[in-house]
């Protein structure tokens, strides 16, 4: 499908060669015994928005994936549980929650290593109620075919009819990139209340061509009673606008993430049930768990068991109806959590492992001073 490009305005041309992309890719998947439905959904995070007219839906999705190790176990639902560096991208109010300095990585290979997905964080308390912090999300999937210019075409029109072929060794190769940097501020004025907000600036490339984008996000966290948390967080609250070097626009509209979580003592540790809402207004209908009209709601649940402050095991059910197990050790100054996710009904898709590990500078002169 890549002979289009010839038809095509410069911004469309991205389109075609994508899809042009994905023939080839189809060969060098059942090569290593994978479907085609593997890949559409490795590269749907950077072309489905541009399949979209509007370009509405999807434009953030790799900013959706979800950082932590201990979050991604209990299946997302941690807007109202989070209390540590990773708030700057679960839920900016609870990062006031940190009494010391953190910093956190995480790796996580998805789609049997077609897709690298990275995050770090770090997160220093400021003044006696207050947190700062910075957060860096990197997607990327390398050697990309290229099918431009690699068309033999005997006749010379441009397209690719039968007994035409591409020439392999004209194929070149290209990677694609996603970044998102956010930064994070978070206030607890009161014990029971906390609110924090984040500057997010995307970057976004395939290709010879790249984007920019700017948003923001608005958190708010409260503790009604003793042991029970809600959290929201107002993701792109202003509405995200994303530009292309091509002119292309797109826009990644509000998504109002809603939760609560519940802290039971039990033999010697703690039992935490969580729930989360991804309230979206994108149309999605189908594509979600549930919707009315255009507003879409996806479900996240989880649950987790800590012995101590010592080990954790956790599970959970996220928004694309997979199964996520997980557990997580806690160490002097550190912290390192698993997760496993499960993709039900398509083996082939391979399952996704991801390790973090968090540390914390736990000692007297980086202590909070209140």
């Amino acid at each position: 499908m890549s002979y289009i490009v010839h038809y095509w305005s410069k911004g469309e041309k991205i389109i075609v060669l994508l899809y042009g992309i994905v023939q080839i890719k189809i060969l060098k998947m059942k090569f290593f015994g994978l479907s085609l439905s593997a890949l559409l959904i490795v590269l749907s995070l950077n072309i489905v928005s541009f399949a979209q007219g509007s370009g509405n839906k999807y434009a953030g999705e790799f900013i959706s994936i979800g950082v932590g190790g201990r979050p991604l176990g209990m299946g997302g639902a941690y807007v109202a549980l989070v209390n540590d560096v990773t708030a700057g991208y679960w839920n900016p109010a609870r990062l006031s929650a940190i009494n010391y300095p953190q910093l956190s990585l995480m790796h996580d290979s998805r789609f049997s290593g077609l897709v690298n997905y990275n995050y770090g964080g770090v997160a220093v308390p400021f003044g006696k109620n207050a947190s700062l912090g910075l957060s860096v999300i990197a997607m990327g999937i390398d050697d990309i075919p290229d099918t431009r210019g690699a068309l033999i075409d005997l006749n010379g029109n441009g397209q690719l009819d039968p007994g035409e072929r591409l020439d392999p060794d004209k194929v070149k190769y290209f990677n694609s990139g996603d970044y998102a940097f956010y930064l994070t501020y978070s206030k607890k004025p009161k014990d029971n209340f906390s609110y924090g907000a984040n500057l997010k600036v995307l970057r976004r490339n395939i290709a010879e061509e790249g984007a920019w984008g700017l948003g923001f996000d608005v958190g708010l966290a409260y503790t009604p009673v003793e042991k029970l948390l809600l959290g929201a967080n107002l993701q792109d609250i202003t509405t995200t606008y994303v530009t292309w070097s091509t002119g292309k626009k797109e826009v990644i509209s509000p998504t109002a993430k809603i939760g609560a979580a519940y802290l039971i003592d039990f033999l010697s540790g703690v039992i935490t049930p969580a729930v989360d809402f991804d309230v979206r207004f994108e149309n999605r209908r189908t594509a979600a768990n549930a919707n009315i009209g255009p507003v879409s709601f996806d479900f996240h649940g989880g649950l987790e068991y800590a012995y101590k402050n010592l080990f954790s095991i956790r599970g959970g059910y996220n928004e694309l109806g997979n199964l996520t197990l997980g557990a997580g050790v806690t160490l002097p100054k550190i912290n390192i959590d698993y997760s496993f996710a499960k993709f039900d009904g398509d083996e082939q898709l391979g399952n996704t492992h991801r390790i973090s590990i968090t540390f914390t500078l736990e000692e007297d002169k980086f202590k909070r001073r209140k």
